[in-house]
């Protein structure tokens, strides 16, 4: 049989916590992607399903490696690929395997004991170091290393997507896999739309991680999942998860491929790391409850969707319960559920699926002529020779104390990048249909047409304050955004978090680990005195003599028919939002609210 048309036993030997799980999920998407049949075959779940009763001793060890290489060797010979995750220690053993099965790429995941101690969020290898745990391969028991291996995979220094494109580059080499083809014949780069593997031509970063993860399938691998999923369990997305599976499947979040598992989120959770240690500050993940998830198997597929339309299809990796008063209480930094996004968290069903998603089509959102994704921002930018772009988050309209920062910025760039968010936010935030006038007359009037493209940000509000400013930074810099700017209270509410914050928690990081060249702003205002715009550093005046109104203050005003002053705003976006408020209290005398709440961009507003 043509070794294109056979099967493949990818075996993944390493350490606990060295990263054979999140590679296994990865090359398991992008192996079904090439539309193989993929079975992964994880140690752990070998152990409790098929070698129960087996403990840990040498002769225990062999026996469930043989056992897992008899399974993977009646996969093999049936054409399908099949992935080993399992720690293997012993050398002999292994190579035994090879021999039965014989179509056989052995991928060492490498990693120094230093490394995984510091990785571990459960503590097992400072445990195992201190003498408390028996039997703790790389510790108490010994690992063998492959002398040998097709891939000897770092996961200290290398990402995940590099790690599976090296295992592919060798399964194309030995003829399992055909090389894969862009449209114009070029082979196609790992997970990547378009031409941006690390850095692009135009010297525009490197998205996050190193490759731009595209979870949206070609059309006619969309037509294979839509067949499929038809006899799939359905599960229905939520706004937020809505909003995750569009950023998704662009590849803005990157290096993301679909929902987070266990020990990625406890990782966020507690280091603001994944688990393989790049900096990642918000859990990704999909809640369920628990009578769906106690259903569910590793492995299975399942159909993603919304109002009954299909979006997508998601192999599970692992279900599992999670502290959602911990979590809430870590990522933003309070456990008060008047905060939106804890009350938001808390009322999520306990129990998540993890697993990767391939996306058939991205949610129907609104502003279609500015939603762009990352492939589509880096070409236009490059397209414009623009070599730094600074990114500008907002979930508002854009006063004069947002125009004087971007165009403070714009001195120093070759263009921005206006980027609001038109995801779920808070009831009581301006619409996203109203800001997008706003800006729309602003950048008619008031910028340079040249230098500022405008596009929408698909994702959902959460107000977690520090954490979503690095969450902002990141996914700017995978749409091509050199720069990114931080002011006061970036992604905040009300009082729960610092006026500077949000700047100085990127202060833990390495400049190398962000990627993307902070621009920090202090608190921005028109004084009198100065007759001009200017921020705490530069103006000398006292507060009677700066411009500042508060959110509440401007809506007081447009309620009342009360001129916006032009210091604080353009009269062009004033009017506009004086004509939305009118609008708004109208509605709200015929249809009495019942308070703030979240609402979705399903209804044209964030």
């Amino acid at each position: 049989m043509p070794a294109a048309k056979r099967g493949c036993t990818v075996w993944l030997t390493g350490l606990s916590g060295a990263g054979k799980s999140t590679i296994t999920e990865l090359l398991t998407a992008e192996l079904g992607q090439r539309g193989k049949k993929v079975e992964v075959l994880d140690g752990d779940e070998v152990r409790e399903n098929l070698s129960k009763g087996l403990g840990f001793s040498k002769e225990d060890r062999d026996t469930n490696i043989r056992r897992i290489g008899w399974v993977a060797d009646r996969l093999t010979r049936n054409g399908v690929f099949v992935i080993v995750a399992a720690i293997s220690p012993y050398r002999a053993v292994r190579d035994e395997v090879r021999q039965l099965i014989g179509d056989f790429i052995e991928v060492h995941v490498d990693c120094s004991l230093e490394v995984l101690t510091a990785r571990d969020v459960k503590g097992l290898y400072a445990r195992a170091l201190a003498g408390e745990l028996k039997n703790f391969t790389g510790v108490s028991d010994p690992y063998e290393a492959p002398l040998r291996p097709e891939v000897r995979v770092d996961s200290a220094r290398q990402t995940v997507a590099e790690a599976v494109a090296d295992i592919l580059a060798v399964l194309e080499a030995e003829g399992y896999l055909k090389p894969a083809l862009e449209g114009n014949g070029r082979a196609r780069g790992f997970e990547l739309e378009g031409p941006f593997q690390g850095a692009a031509p135009s010297g525009l970063p490197a998205p996050h991680g190193g490759v731009l993860t595209v979870r949206l399938a070609e059309p006619a691998r969309a037509a294979e999942l839509e067949a499929e999923a038809a006899g799939l369990p359905p599960i229905e997305l939520d706004a937020w998860a809505l909003s995750d599976l569009e950023l998704l499947a662009v590849g803005a979040l990157s290096p993301l491929t679909g929902f987070l598992g266990e020990a990625d989120l406890l990782s966020v959770r507690d280091r603001i790391r994944l688990a393989n240690g790049t900096v990642w500050s918000l859990p990704v993940i999909l809640p369920v409850e628990a009578e769906t998830a106690g259903r569910l198997q590793p492995g299975q597929r399942l159909a993603l969707g919304s109002a009954g339309r299909v979006l997508a299809v998601l192999t599970v990796t692992e279900t599992y319960a999670y502290d959602r008063a911990q979590l809430a209480a870590r990522v933003y930094g309070t456990s008060d559920p008047a905060h939106p996004g804890v009350a938001r968290l808390l009322a999520q069903p306990p129990w998540a699926v993890a697993g990767p998603v391939e996306v058939i089509r991205v949610p129907e959102g609104s502003f279609p002529e500015y939603r762009l994704t990352p492939t589509q921002t880096r070409a236009i930018f490059d397209e414009l020779g623009w070599k730094t772009v600074v990114g500008f988050q907002t979930r508002n309209p854009v006063h004069r104390a947002h125009e004087y920062l971007q165009k403070v910025a714009l001195e120093q760039v070759d263009g921005l990048l206006l980027h609001p968010l038109v995801g779920e936010t808070k009831d009581d935030d301006i619409p996203a249909r109203v800001r997008i006038r706003c800006y729309e007359a602003l950048l008619q009037h008031h910028y340079p047409p040249e230098r500022v493209v405008l596009a929408v940000f698909p994702a959902s509000m959460r107000y977690a304050g520090p954490r979503e400013a690095i969450f902002h930074a990141l996914v700017r810099k995978n749409y091509g955004c050199t720069h990114f700017i931080v002011g006061r209270d970036h992604a905040g509410v009300g009082s729960y978090y610092g006026t500077y914050e949000a700047q100085e928690v990127f202060d833990q990081f390495t400049p190398q680990e962000i990627g993307i060249q902070l621009l920090k702003f202090e608190h921005s205002f028109y004084c009198r005195a100065c007759a001009a715009m200017a921020t705490t550093r530069t103006c000398p005046h006292n507060q009677g003599q700066r411009i500042i109104l508060s959110g509440t203050r401007v809506r007081q005003m447009l309620r009342a028919g009360e001129a916006l002053p032009v210091e604080f705003t353009r009269p062009d976006v004033a009017e506009i939002l004086r004509e939305a408020e009118l609008d708004r209290v109208e509605v709200d005398h015929l249809q009495p609210g019942s308070g703030p709440q979240m609402r979705s961009q399903g209804q044209g507003k964030t």
